[in-house]
């Protein structure tokens, strides 16, 4: 990870910063227009397969900041001795929108299904009217040619982007991230899969108070069974391994200094 100090969970980051201190790097960087910077969402399913794909677990360990997105993560956390606070995709996306008006950061959203986009776009900036959505895509569901790909990274250079949102879902915007770092001329990009569809209205969002008990989790099992039950399952399997090695290792630490 570059710069920012973090938390360990099986060799993988969890920054320890909190929100006002990434908002504030976030900041520099754009007022640099320092290219090539990203942020992980890093949730336990995320975890998972970074301990298993290696590109994945490189996205992880080499993001500018890897933010805690999720119960499960506070949870392994404790196991091995930390104390991790919950950042998550949503929420920086409204933070960022918010605290980006004052200082008119572009923001390009790509990703999402057809037209969700679009309306997350209007939506937000009914929310913060100061808010600059430089542009939006919503690109086809299926690989690009060399060619098609090239047509996206201009497009989206030429809306001379500060931010880009990235909704393709897990794993698909970390390597689409990785495969654009540096072709994409912004200081900044951020995969946050399903911020688009909550803040487009397209799928619910978990009320506020689910949210703030760290249940958000069974809301979205309830809502969408078909799509979370296995991906809730890789995220059950991560907890538990990394439990269980993070208790091994606080015992054999006991012992070491008893």
């Amino acid at each position: 990870m570059s710069q920012h100090e973090a938390d360990s969970i099986l060799g993988l980051p969890i920054s320890r910063q909190r929100p006002a201190e990434v908002l504030k790097a976030i900041e520099q960087a754009i007022a640099r227009r320092d290219v090539g910077r990203y942020i992980s969402i890093t949730n336990t399913e995320s975890m998972y397969h970074g301990l298993r794909d290696e590109k994945h677990g490189a996205h992880i360990r080499n993001a500018d900041f890897s933010l805690c997105d999720g119960v499960g993560v506070i949870a392994a956390g404790y196991a091995w001795g930390h104390r991790i606070e919950r950042y998550n995709g949503p929420v920086l996306q409204l933070d960022a929108s918010d605290y980006g008006q004052s200082r008119q950061w572009r923001h390009f959203f790509y990703g999402g299904k057809e037209g969700v986009a679009d309306e997350m776009a209007r939506r937000l900036k009914e929310r913060y009217p100061g808010l600059v959505v430089c542009g939006t895509h919503c690109p086809p569901f299926r690989e690009l040619s060399a060619e098609e790909d090239q047509q996206v990274v201009d497009m989206i250079n030429e809306t001379k982007p500060d931010i880009v949102w990235v909704g393709l879902g897990l794993v698909k915007q970390e390597r689409w991230i990785q495969q654009h770092l540096h072709r994409v001329k912004a200081p900044w990009m951020v995969g946050v899969g399903a911020a688009f569809d909550y803040h487009a209205g397209t799928v619910p969002w978990a009320p506020p108070l689910l949210r703030a008990l760290g249940l958000e989790w069974v809301f979205r099992l309830i809502i969408q069974p078909k799509l979370r039950a296995k991906r809730y399952w890789w995220s059950l399997v991560f907890v538990l391994e990394s439990t269980w090695h993070g208790l091994t290792r606080l015992q054999f630490l006991r012992k070491r200094t008893a």
